[in-house]
């Protein structure tokens, strides 16, 4: 670990500002209880939980924070907030892929799991104003990006052009399909690419960057959100970067191994920064160097 990288946040850079720091809680590695509100199966292996605090209150967010999400005797894992609930509580959409996501997607309603958080840093919306915004998700990506998104509809008028563009793996894998719709519907150009067509799909197929040819976007005056697997991120913001959008206007929502999400254990390290603390969001112009190095 650096020397930099030991030093409290505050000596290392100055957070954003918007988020106040008076929902800390006393003992930061104690979980908060929430109760499952309800219960949506997107597809075999992905489920979209509402989950709503058992006592109290429901601590605020911004889009792009993260929260660390317990299963009871089975273990703990950082998870984007991928809305808020009608109820005051937080969603999350989780797919299962290892023994803790696979506990949370098996929850139902009334069970209880534990909750810490929000963590990490948010997509900078106020930077977008006025000016074209480029939406780019990969796969499970999109759930993060998809706060951002209803808060760009919400003040549409603030905006330049308005583009989604998603990828996925089959057009069974797609998350949020008549979300998608209703932004269409709101003045937002959406596209989606899959690598694995079935016989009615009628779209684009192949990766993510083609679709940047599709939409319409000035890029001295874009900003851009960009979120999915690394290789996806790194490819769109290279080709963004490339017709001419600044790199401090792209930004990336990282994923490290995080096991604590507040910076104590170390394991979320990213050459000089704590993924938990300083990212998960971060502008390609910081990121780009550091996305060279590979995760142990």
């Amino acid at each position: 670990m650096t020397a930099e990288a030991r030093q409290p946040r505050a000596e290392r850079d100055e957070p954003r500002p918007g988020l106040s720091r008076a929902c800390t809680p006393v003992r930061p590695m104690t979980p908060e209880l929430y109760r499952v509100r309800s219960r949506r199966a997107d597809r075999v292996d992905t489920v979209t939980l509402q989950l709503v605090p058992v006592r109290g209150g429901c601590p605020p967010y911004l889009p792009g924070q993260f929260t660390m999400l317990y299963a009871p005797g089975v273990g703990e894992v950082p998870m984007s907030i991928s809305g808020r609930a009608s109820s005051g509580g937080y969603v999350h959409t989780i797919r299962a892929v290892g023994a803790v996501s696979g506990a949370l997607c098996g929850k139902r309603p009334g069970d209880v799991v534990g909750v810490r958080g929000p963590y990490g840093t948010w997509w900078d919306i106020p930077a977008a104003a006025e000016m074209d915004v480029v939406v780019a998700a990969g796969g499970l990506g999109l759930a993060p990006l998809r706060p951002l998104v209803r808060e760009l509809v919400r003040h549409r008028s603030r905006y330049g052009r308005i583009s989604v563009i998603a990828g996925t793996r089959t057009p069974a894998t797609l998350v949020y399909g008549p979300e998608l719709a209703r932004w269409r519907g709101n003045g937002v150009d959406v596209q989606v690419t899959v690598d694995h067509p079935d016989h009615v799909w009628k779209g684009p197929v192949g990766l993510v960057t083609r679709l940047l040819d599709r939409i319409v976007f000035e890029p001295r005056r874009t900003f851009a959100f960009v979120c999915g697997p690394e290789a996806m991120m790194r490819a769109t913001a290279d080709d963004l970067v490339g017709r001419g959008v600044a790199a401090r206007r792209v930004e990336l929502s990282l994923e490290r191994n995080m096991k604590c999400g507040i910076g104590w254990c170390g394991h979320c390290q990213l050459g000089p920064l704590f993924v938990c603390l300083d990212g998960p969001v971060l502008s390609y112009e910081r990121a780009a160097r550091l996305l060279a190095v590979k995760e142990l």
